[in-house]
Protein backbone atom coordinates (compact mmCIF):
# COMPACT_ATOMS: atom_id res chain seq x y z
CA UNK A 1 0.00 0.00 0.00
CA UNK A 2 1.68 3.27 -1.11
CA UNK A 3 1.61 5.87 1.64
CA UNK A 4 1.71 9.61 1.10
CA UNK A 5 2.28 12.41 3.57
CA UNK A 6 -0.15 15.08 2.48
CA UNK A 7 -2.49 17.83 3.61
CA UNK A 8 -6.11 17.21 4.57
CA UNK A 9 -8.27 20.34 4.32
CA UNK A 10 -10.41 21.51 7.20
CA UNK A 11 -11.79 24.91 8.19
CA UNK A 12 -14.54 27.01 6.73
CA UNK A 13 -14.89 28.53 3.30
CA UNK A 14 -12.12 31.02 2.64
CA UNK A 15 -10.29 30.09 5.88
CA UNK A 16 -8.44 26.84 5.19
CA UNK A 17 -6.86 24.87 7.98
CA UNK A 18 -4.90 21.73 7.20
CA UNK A 19 -3.94 18.54 8.96
CA UNK A 20 -0.68 16.95 7.87
CA UNK A 21 -1.48 13.24 7.61
CA UNK A 22 0.02 9.97 6.47
CA UNK A 23 -2.63 8.41 4.25
CA UNK A 24 -3.06 5.71 1.64
CA UNK A 25 -2.40 7.28 -1.76
CA UNK A 26 -5.72 5.87 -3.04
CA UNK A 27 -7.81 7.47 -0.27
CA UNK A 28 -9.78 10.66 -0.87
CA UNK A 29 -8.16 13.97 0.02
CA UNK A 30 -10.27 14.44 3.15
CA UNK A 31 -10.97 10.75 3.66
CA UNK A 32 -9.35 8.02 5.72
CA UNK A 33 -5.83 8.52 6.97
CA UNK A 34 -3.38 6.33 8.83
CA UNK A 35 -1.95 8.89 11.26
CA UNK A 36 -2.25 12.61 11.93
CA UNK A 37 1.25 14.07 12.00
CA UNK A 38 0.47 17.72 12.70
CA UNK A 39 -1.34 20.87 11.64
CA UNK A 40 -0.72 23.72 9.21
CA UNK A 41 -2.60 27.01 9.48
CA UNK A 42 -1.76 29.46 6.64
CA UNK A 43 -4.19 32.11 7.97
CA UNK A 44 -1.72 33.44 10.55
CA UNK A 45 1.39 35.47 9.83
CA UNK A 46 3.78 33.65 9.90
CA UNK A 47 1.93 30.42 9.19
CA UNK A 48 1.41 28.13 12.19
CA UNK A 49 3.00 24.71 11.74
CA UNK A 50 2.97 22.05 14.46
CA UNK A 51 4.45 18.65 13.61
CA UNK A 52 5.29 15.47 15.44
CA UNK A 53 8.85 15.20 14.14
CA UNK A 54 9.51 11.65 15.31
CA UNK A 55 6.33 10.23 13.74
CA UNK A 56 7.03 12.08 10.50
CA UNK A 57 10.59 10.70 10.38
CA UNK A 58 9.26 7.20 11.10
CA UNK A 59 6.88 7.43 8.11
CA UNK A 60 9.64 8.77 5.87
CA UNK A 61 11.92 5.88 6.92
CA UNK A 62 9.13 3.44 6.09
CA UNK A 63 8.90 4.83 2.56
CA UNK A 64 6.07 7.40 2.70
CA UNK A 65 6.34 9.99 -0.08
CA UNK A 66 5.44 13.59 0.80
CA UNK A 67 3.55 15.76 -1.68
CA UNK A 68 5.27 18.96 -2.79
CA UNK A 69 3.51 21.15 -0.23
CA UNK A 70 3.96 18.61 2.54
CA UNK A 71 7.65 18.30 1.62
CA UNK A 72 8.07 22.08 1.97
CA UNK A 73 6.35 21.99 5.38
CA UNK A 74 8.46 19.04 6.55
CA UNK A 75 11.61 20.80 5.40
CA UNK A 76 10.59 24.02 7.16
CA UNK A 77 10.22 22.19 10.49
CA UNK A 78 13.44 20.13 10.05
CA UNK A 79 11.88 16.70 9.54
CA UNK A 80 13.79 16.11 6.30
CA UNK A 81 17.04 17.21 7.98
CA UNK A 82 16.51 14.77 10.84
CA UNK A 83 15.70 12.00 8.34
CA UNK A 84 18.93 12.84 6.49
CA UNK A 85 20.98 12.87 9.69
CA UNK A 86 19.54 9.52 10.79
CA UNK A 87 20.52 8.12 7.38
CA UNK A 88 24.10 9.21 8.17
CA UNK A 89 23.85 7.48 11.55
CA UNK A 90 22.72 4.23 9.86
CA UNK A 91 25.69 4.43 7.46
CA UNK A 92 28.11 5.11 10.31
CA UNK A 93 29.14 8.63 9.21
CA UNK A 94 27.77 10.20 12.42
CA UNK A 95 27.04 9.10 15.92
CA UNK A 96 23.55 9.50 17.27
CA UNK A 97 24.72 12.24 19.68
CA UNK A 98 26.32 14.22 16.86
CA UNK A 99 23.14 13.95 14.79
CA UNK A 100 21.01 15.13 17.74
CA UNK A 101 23.39 18.03 18.40
CA UNK A 102 23.29 19.16 14.76
CA UNK A 103 19.52 18.87 14.67
CA UNK A 104 19.04 20.79 17.95
CA UNK A 105 21.41 23.54 16.75
CA UNK A 106 19.46 23.86 13.51
CA UNK A 107 16.12 23.94 15.37
CA UNK A 108 17.30 26.69 17.75
CA UNK A 109 18.56 28.80 14.82
CA UNK A 110 15.29 28.27 12.96
CA UNK A 111 13.22 29.25 16.02
CA UNK A 112 15.35 32.39 16.41
CA UNK A 113 14.75 33.29 12.75
CA UNK A 114 10.99 32.79 13.21
CA UNK A 115 11.03 34.90 16.39
CA UNK A 116 12.91 37.65 14.54
CA UNK A 117 10.33 37.57 11.76
CA UNK A 118 7.47 37.83 14.26
CA UNK A 119 9.30 40.67 16.02
CA UNK A 120 9.79 42.43 12.69
CA UNK A 121 6.11 42.05 11.85
CA UNK A 122 5.15 43.43 15.26
CA UNK A 123 7.56 46.36 14.80
CA UNK A 124 6.10 47.15 11.37
CA UNK A 125 2.58 47.09 12.84
CA UNK A 126 3.63 49.34 15.74
CA UNK A 127 5.35 51.78 13.35
CA UNK A 128 2.28 51.86 11.11
CA UNK A 129 0.03 52.44 14.13
CA UNK A 130 2.33 55.27 15.36
CA UNK A 131 2.38 56.87 11.90
CA UNK A 132 -1.41 56.68 11.66
CA UNK A 133 -1.74 58.19 15.14
CA UNK A 134 0.67 61.01 14.24
CA UNK A 135 -1.22 61.75 11.00
CA UNK A 136 -4.52 61.73 12.88
CA UNK A 137 -3.10 64.09 15.51
CA UNK A 138 -1.89 66.48 12.79
CA UNK A 139 -5.34 66.46 11.20
CA UNK A 140 -6.97 67.13 14.58
CA UNK A 141 -4.52 69.95 15.35
CA UNK A 142 -5.17 71.52 11.94
CA UNK A 143 -8.90 71.19 12.46
CA UNK A 144 -8.62 72.83 15.91
CA UNK A 145 -6.46 75.63 14.46
CA UNK A 146 -9.01 76.23 11.68
CA UNK A 147 -11.81 76.34 14.24
CA UNK A 148 -9.85 78.78 16.40
CA UNK A 149 -9.08 80.91 13.35
CA UNK A 150 -12.74 80.93 12.38
CA UNK A 151 -13.73 82.00 15.89
CA UNK A 152 -10.96 84.64 16.18
CA UNK A 153 -12.14 86.99 13.36
CA UNK A 154 -15.64 87.08 14.84
CA UNK A 155 -14.19 88.36 18.10
CA UNK A 156 -12.03 90.89 16.24
CA UNK A 157 -15.01 92.15 14.25
CA UNK A 158 -16.97 92.48 17.47
CA UNK A 159 -14.19 94.52 19.04
CA UNK A 160 -14.04 96.76 15.96
CA UNK A 161 -17.81 97.09 16.01
CA UNK A 162 -17.73 98.21 19.65
CA UNK A 163 -15.03 100.74 18.81
CA UNK A 164 -17.09 102.01 15.89
CA UNK A 165 -20.20 102.30 18.06
CA UNK A 166 -18.23 104.28 20.65
CA UNK A 167 -16.87 106.54 17.89
CA UNK A 168 -20.37 107.09 16.47
CA UNK A 169 -21.74 107.84 19.92
CA UNK A 170 -18.95 110.31 20.60
CA UNK A 171 -19.46 111.95 17.24
CA UNK A 172 -23.21 111.64 17.51
CA UNK A 173 -23.50 113.55 20.80
CA UNK A 174 -22.57 116.92 19.30
CA UNK A 175 -24.89 116.30 16.39
CA UNK A 176 -27.73 115.58 18.75
CA UNK A 177 -26.97 118.75 20.66
CA UNK A 178 -27.10 120.78 17.44
CA UNK A 179 -30.39 119.38 16.41
CA UNK A 180 -33.35 120.81 18.26
CA UNK A 181 -36.72 119.39 18.12
CA UNK A 182 -38.98 121.63 16.15
CA UNK A 183 -42.57 122.14 16.90
CA UNK A 184 -44.93 121.03 14.26
CA UNK A 185 -45.54 123.75 11.79
CA UNK A 186 -48.95 125.26 11.92
CA UNK A 187 -50.86 126.89 9.10
CA UNK A 188 -50.23 130.32 10.54
CA UNK A 189 -46.48 129.85 10.37
CA UNK A 190 -46.73 128.80 6.75
CA UNK A 191 -48.80 131.74 5.71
Amino acid sequence: MPVKIRLQRHGKKGKPFYWVVAADARAKRDGKFLEKLGIYNPNTNPATIELDVDSSVKWLQNGAQPTDTAKAILSYRGVLLKHHLLGGVRKGALTEEQAEEKFNTWVSEKEQAIADKVGGIDKVKADARAAALKAEKEVNDKRAADAAAAALPEVAEGENAEAEVEAVEAAGEPEQAVETPEAPATEEDKA
